[in-house]
């Protein structure tokens, strides 16, 4: 593990939906005097808001960061993206911090093998118009149930038909109710590059799913999808994010595009690729789009699939290994390539994390001094994150460190020890010892026959 904290999947995907659907039953649909010739609506706009919350939740990359600051303290305008930060997680006092995260419509013409809302399954459907959209996110943020939206579809008619009701739903937000709250548009590769111009314009970060990590997994299980054409479409993005960039450090009127960035979601455990694969397409996305995030969704099987899909999900493990993985690609200097080339068969090893996996695998770079170490180096030793190593560098600056300055400084140390000379620690042996990663291991449980 990292010093710093990582959440699990289950955590990260905080929905909001059962709190919602509550919330809704006894407010937002609380017959009011005023509004007693409304009640049916409403109602149906519940049923539609269970129905369409709950096909969100395969949808990983939700997450909220890194946007601008807007706020609406002056007393204009509804909403902020400031305060304690808008993110579709738990916040370090566990209060969880939603998005209203919804589909426009689980109506799809597309038959993408891995999706419950493909045109051949026979779920249940429902579809929001523009102006419901835009009254739930209103009156759930007035009620203070949400910071912001995440808003995807189903294809319907066409890509440019939802794509065009997508965004008529942003530009009311923005512009009729003044709303400056987070909003992210899960946009559609074969929509008019116009379309998806003015969402970036409009929304603070855009996402275009790839889903699969190959394009021979992208035509096998979504045959109308074409990954050059979403790859075209990621690049038309990028492309226009540094123009307003450009624009804006060229003096001239400042201009926002898609400020928090573009993300995509890669399916772990549908097409058979292994980790090594799912690395090495992330590795390109992140490189050749300067994407904010790739999330990763394990695969769940899906009532109504079909025979091409596995029949058991991958263990949420392996989605956990992957996150800590790319974090590793992001933050720690390492590549790809390396990552793998400490895991099995190009699966990563679910029982310890791929940092450690690597030292253990290339043990000949340790120990390292942590007196003279460079901090590519220092950033590779088991225990040590990226805020320990920038206070070991500080701290060093005042004289040589000892094993209990690490401990001050917050390095996880027994997990450090064997990979680590101080002024008054040397492994000796441990680094070599056979038994070395047994120490790191889980011990094997037991299993119950009850």
């Amino acid at each position: 593990m990292f010093d710093h904290t990582l959440q699990t999947p289950q955590q990260v995907r905080c929905s909001a939906a059962a709190r919602i659907k509550f919330r809704v039953a006894k407010h937002l649909l609380r017959p009011h005097k005023e509004h007693t010739k409304n009640i049916m609506a409403k109602m149906q706009i519940k049923e539609k808001l269970a129905l369409l919350s709950d096909a969100a939740k395969y949808d990983a990359s939700c997450a909220s960061s890194g946007t601008t600051k807007r706020s609406s303290a002056d007393g204009t305008g509804l909403g902020s993206t400031e305060g304690s930060g808008i993110c579709h997680a738990y916040a370090p006092d566990g209060r969880c911090i939603s998005l209203l995260k919804i589909l426009m419509t689980n109506f799809c013409i597309y038959d993408c093998a891995y999706c419950i809302n493909r045109v051949s399954s026979q779920v249940p459907r429902a579809r929001f118009t523009v102006e419901e959209v835009v009254h739930l996110t209103t009156e759930f943020y007035r009620r203070n149930y949400i910071e912001g939206l995440f808003l995807s579809s189903g294809i319907i008619k066409s890509p440019d038909d939802t794509m065009s009701d997508m965004v008529r739903i942003a530009r009311s937000l923005r512009h009729d109710h003044h709303f400056r709250g987070y909003i992210h548009l899960k946009t559609i590769p074969d929509a008019s590059p116009e379309l998806i111009e003015e969402a970036g314009l409009l929304a603070d970060r855009l996402s275009m799913n790839i889903e699969l990590p190959t394009d021979a997994g992208i035509k096998a299980y979504a045959p109308e999808k074409n990954g050059d054409e979403i790859r075209r479409a990621m690049g038309r993005v990028q492309l226009r994010k540094e123009a307003a960039k450009e624009r804006t450090h060229t003096g001239r009127r400042a201009e926002k595009f898609a400020p928090a960035g573009q993300s995509t979601q890669l399916i772990v455990g549908a097409d058979g690729a292994n980790d090594a694969t799912i690395l090495q397409s992330s590795t390109r996305l992140y490189s050749s789009y300067k994407l904010k995030r790739v999330y990763y969704s394990a695969f769940s099987p899906i009532p109504d699939s079909t025979a091409a899909l596995p029949l058991i999900k991958p263990p949420l493990a392996r989605e956990h290994r992957l996150y800590q993985a790319d974090w590793l690609l992001r933050f720690y200097g390492y590549q790809a390539d390396e990552i793998a080339s400490a895991a099995t068969d190009g699966m990563l090893d679910l029982e310890i994390d791929p940092k450690l996996a690597w030292a253990l695998a290339n043990r000949a770079s340790f120990p390292v001094d942590v007196n003279r170490a460079g901090r590519d180096m220092l950033l590779r030793v088991p225990g040590f994150g990226t805020k320990s190593v920038a206070r070991i560098l500080s701290a060093r600056r005042n004289g040589t460190l000892g094993f209990g300055d690490l401990k001050r400084i917050g390095a996880l140390v027994n997990k450090a020890k064997p990979f680590i000379i101080t002024r008054d620690w040397s492994p000796g042996g441990l680094t070599d010892a056979a038994n070395l990663r047994a120490r790191f291991a889980p011990p094997p449980e037991q299993l119950s026959l009850l």
